[in-house]
């Protein structure tokens, strides 16, 4: 990731901090000079006074509390942090969820370069013979958007060298990828009993959603009817909320043929919803349907 740089800021109160990103804000927070942070977890046993605040990293309702009431705040069940452990928390929060607009090109050569030590073969068959360089940024954004790892370059750019003599579309192109991933992407998705707790689709909405793909110059776009859309949105919203009851993620699973574009309208109301197609389950993953999700007028 690129350096961070750190400047004072005579308009923000004493106490507050702001991240940005390309100059424009991303992240704040205020932090109580002196104290600590104390926060919840969900099983502490008894309460300790302090100023009520929220985590910024996360928005958790937490305390402000002095350095001699650590000892007793530890001891109740508390998770108590200092101030610097606060801005470097939300620091990595935010870089997570914005590596996609942190990967420019430099960025990915010097991933790329390193790559080329061990398996120049790969680096030399791929770009630009099969793909340029910018297609395969566009697949790295795509995978990072979706908090995919890109840890396993080697298998990104195998997987590229295979489709791309016949496929030029970056987005079609990621959907290989995150299949050839699947392990990994799961991996990270299974409970503390091992199985991973999902939604799946009724029929008539996977093909409703199929039946609106449509080709442009720009490559395949969704054109659905917003009636569909607010009637989808409202039922998977209620079916996910009672799911993050059960499990630590909120897991859709749909056809290999519509995912990116579900994934796609979903992210403009429900961005926490992860959406996975069949074939990126790998074989070893015990796979519990929690629900399915359904028109109302669907019954």
């Amino acid at each position: 990731m690129p350096p961070i740089r750190i400047r004072d800021n005579l308009e923000l109160k004493p106490g507050d901090y702001q991240l940005l990103l390309k100059g424009i804000p991303i992240g704040k927070g205020s932090l109580l000079v002196g104290h600590l942070l104390a926060m919840d977890p969900g099983n502490v046993s008894e309460r300790i006074s302090g100023v009520p605040t929220k985590e910024p990293a996360f928005g958790l309702d937490a305390l402000w509390i002095t350095a001699d009431q650590k000892e007793d705040a530890t001891y109740a069940g508390y998770t108590v942090v200092d101030l610097s452990t606060v801005i470097a928390t939300h620091l990595t929060e935010l870089v997570r969820s914005h590596a996609y607009e942190l990967m420019g090109r430099q960025e990915l050569q010097s991933l790329i370069d390193q790559l080329k030590q061990t398996a120049p073969k790969i680096v030399e068959d791929l770009i630009p013979t099969i793909l340029p360089v910018g297609t395969v940024l566009k697949v790295v954004r795509n995978l990072l958007k979706e908090n995919v790892s890109i840890r396993d370059l080697r298998t990104i750019l195998e997987t590229l060298g295979e489709y791309g003599p016949i496929q030029k579309d970056a987005n079609l192109l990621t959907e290989h990828v995150r299949t050839a991933l699947g392990r990994s992407i799961t991996r990270k998705l299974i409970g503390v009993d091992g199985d991973i707790k999902l939604l799946t689709l009724d029929k008539s909405i996977e093909e409703t959603v199929a039946g609106g793909i449509i080709q442009t110059d720009q490559g395949q776009q969704l054109s659905v009817d917003p009636v569909f859309v607010r009637g989808f949105i409202a039922a998977l919203n209620e079916k996910a909320m009672q799911l993050a009851n059960e499990a630590n993620h909120t897991v859709l699973l749909c056809s290999p043929l519509i995912r990116m574009h579900l994934k796609n309208l979903i992210d403009r109301f429900i961005p926490s919803v992860i959406v996975l197609s069949h074939n990126e389950i790998s074989s070893d993953v015990n796979v519990k349907a929690f629900d399915t999700v359904r028109l109302a007028h669907a019954g």
